[in-house]
């Protein structure tokens, strides 16, 4: 058995080795990792099934490294991906790997485990599958909302600012530094829950004489975390855990409200200004205005008039106002392997799958110098699944020292989505529409009053920006313990891709689509975003052995650039279709957070408190100076206060 768990694990550093030589240090770290495993089996005779179980699972979890790495770096993600199984386990490697078992029983678990593994590319594609649709992307602005970084997991992670990358032995640590599993001594179950409220929001936005109302929740409560961490019972200087961690990675509950003066501008002389210009960037909110001719060819008639000179005719406003309310959520799946080297040197390996729930109902009203008033709403969701995967270690430099490093690396999100949308525009009042002057020298109405409509139902891929994060921790007796992180993220390479095809696997009898890099969209994101650094700082103070206290602070800087805007000019399917006009620079957000935990024998209770602030300037539209269609920032920001409760299990 020993000879075939070395044989399998040998054959998993080769494939790895092909696929990635680019990444040596990882492979190294996984060839660690796998002799580990093969040096707890022979020590521990009486789990030599499980530990069959597990060498399988690893290999799993490198062969779906191996084709993410392959993924990233193929232009044809898909092609190059679906390629590798096939190698990776033939009916022939199950052959021979069954003949080599020498008891029924390994025999059996070997075989339904590389079958699982040869049907791994289904799971592994099940996220990228979808029905054929027009080829579109998503807005640079978008992109930002669901990958934008929070503090989130259990209230002893949270109460520490999530500065324990290098301390470990948190399940929350499975997201970030999956080797901070490896430094459970027991098996835990874990259970999070919580509530997170605006208290200072409001569900109406007023200005002047003008106000607006929208439905929207201050508080909600959340369902946070669930986990589990096996750690066996009889351990020498080298162990194996197992981990898997659900929980909320993005709470997208806000409320956000603006409103300001207008001067010379309005959302439709924005779109008057770019049919001029000739512009490719028309929008659903542009349709809903001007008319335009959509993916189909087909002429779609708006409420402001067509002049004879092909422009489009305009009225202006002296003020808006916004309201808009987000919700829903990012579930995160994590599946984790870890281990100890002589309690020196611990290493781990993350495989994330994600489900994206986001909506947004907006409201933005104009109100027209004419007297008439202009309102746009606008519901949109955006769904799907992704995958990534997350690689750390941590040491000690000094044996048998409290003091310890942790470095780690965190794979892009690769996001399969689909946006789905609906947008109505409705122009109402009691006085006469304004009028422009025709060719002939006649005065015409710019628009005519009523409602026009529009609705979007497209699917898009993202990848998410690669992460690489490194942190110190120190124990001092059984008393206090000090955390510190840094993490740094390239929030503007992000890839959004289009969906440009596909290829039918005669192998396997299935269609998988392909997906391309939009340059357009990725030049605006880099031109807009920047990298981020995320500073994390803890610390957990013992007074008596049942209980603890805990500080913390963290630190994200902003992910926009100070000039970056929502340009909706430039030549991409998101512009295309994108239904809203809005957007705020976001700067830097700052969390501080506190708890204190209670302990006695196996049960273990947390409390935290996390309060979180960010500022940004708030723009209805972009600023377009060709006309004169300028507009000033209006400051806003987004205060969030949780409460979170953890219940813990120790066995």
């Amino acid at each position: 058995m020993v000879d075939l768990l070395a044989t399998f694990a040998i054959t998993t550093q080769v494939v790895l080795m092909v696929l990635i030589t680019s990444i040596q240090v990882l492979a190294v770290i996984t060839v660690i990792l796998i002799h580990a495993v093969v040096v707890l089996t022979v020590a521990l005779a009486s789990v030599r099934i499980l530990a069959t179980l597990i060498i399988t699972l690893l290999g799993v979890v490198v062969v779906i490294l191996a084709l993410v790495i392959v993924a990233v770096i193929s232009e044809v993600a898909a092609s190059a991906v679906a390629a590798v199984p096939v190698a990776v386990a033939s009916e022939a490697a199950v052959v021979t790997l069954v003949a080599a078992a020498s008891e029924e029983e390994d025999k059996l678990i070997i075989t339904i485990s590389i079958k699982i593994m040869n049907n791994l590319k289904h799971i592994f594609f099940a996220s990228m599958l979808m029905a054929s649709m027009t080829a579109a992307a998503q807005e640079t602005y978008q992109d930002a909302k669901l990958a934008a970084p929070q503090l989130t997991g259990t209230a002893r992670y949270v109460g520490m600012g999530g500065a324990m990358e290098a301390l470990g032995a948190d399940i929350s640590t499975i997201s970030s530094n999956p080797a901070g599993i490896g430094l459970f001594r027991k098996s835990q179950i874990t259970l999070t829950a919580g509530v997170i409220a605006q208290t200072d929001a409001e569900n109406y936005t007023e200005y002047n004489d003008a106000r607006i109302t929208f439905n929207g929740k201050k508080s909600h409560p959340t369902f946070d975390q669930v986990g589990i961490v096996w750690s066996p019972k009889n351990k020498g200087t080298n162990w194996l855990n197992l981990a898997f961690n659900y929980h909320k990675s993005a709470d997208f509950g806000q409320i956000l409200n603006a409103a300001g003066a207008l001067k010379n501008v309005s959302l439709n002389k924005i779109t008057a200004a770019k049919n001029f210009k000739e512009y490719a960037g028309w929008t659903s909110q542009d349709a809903n205005l001007g008319g335009y001719k959509d993916n189909s060819g087909n002429y779609q008639p708006g409420l402001f008039t067509v002049p004879t000179d092909g422009g489009l005719a305009y009225a202006e406003a002296d003020k808006y106002l916004f309201g808009q309310y987000q919700h829903g959520y990012i579930g995160t799946y994590d599946f984790n392997i870890s281990g100890s080297l002589n309690n020196q040197v611990w290493l781990g390996l993350t495989v994330g799958l994600h489900d994206v729930h986001y909506n947004s109902n907006s409201l933005y009203s104009e109100d027209f110098v004419d007297g008439n008033i202009m309102d746009s709403f606008e519901q949109l969701k955006i769904t799907g699944t992704g995958f990534d995967v997350k690689a750390g270690v941590i040491f000690r430099p000094v044996k048998d020292s409290p003091f310890r490093i942790g470095a780690y690396f965190n794979s892009p999100i690769f996001y399969d989505l689909t946006v789905s949308g609906d947008n109505d525009i409705t122009i109402s009042g009691n006085n006469d529409p304004a009028t422009y002057e025709e060719k002939d020298g006649s005065q015409q109405p710019c628009y005519v009053k009523g409602s026009r409509g529009q609705s979007i139902d497209y699917d898009f891929r993202l990848n998410t920006p690669w992460k690489v994060g490194a942190s110190l921790g120190h124990t001092i007796g059984n008393y206090l313990a000090l955390g510190a992180t840094y993490e740094y993220a390239w929030y503007d390479h992000m890839d959004n891709r289009v969906k440009d095809g596909g290829y039918y696997d005669s192998y396997w009898g299935d269609y998988y689509e392909s997906s391309s890099s939009d340059e357009a969209m990725n030049h605006d994101t880099q031109l807009n975003l920047q990298g981020v650094s995320t500073l994390k700082l803890g610390a957990e103070i013992k007074p008596v052995d049942m209980l603890s206290i805990r500080l913390g602070y963290n630190y994200v800087s902003p992910m926009y650039k100070d000039n970056a805007l929502r340009d909706q000019t430039f030549d991409s399917n998101g512009v295309y279709i994108a239904s809203s006009a809005d957007y705020t620079n976001w700067k830097a957000t700052n969390r501080f957070t506190l708890g204190v935990g209670f302990n006695y024998q196996n049960l273990a209770i947390d409390v935290a408190y996390q309060y979180s602030s960010q500022k940004g300037d708030f723009y209805p539209f972009e600023s377009f100076t060709d006309m004169g269609c300028s507009v000033n920032a209006t400051k806003v920001d987004n205060k969030r206060h949780q409460l979170l409760m953890t219940v813990g299990y120790r066995f």
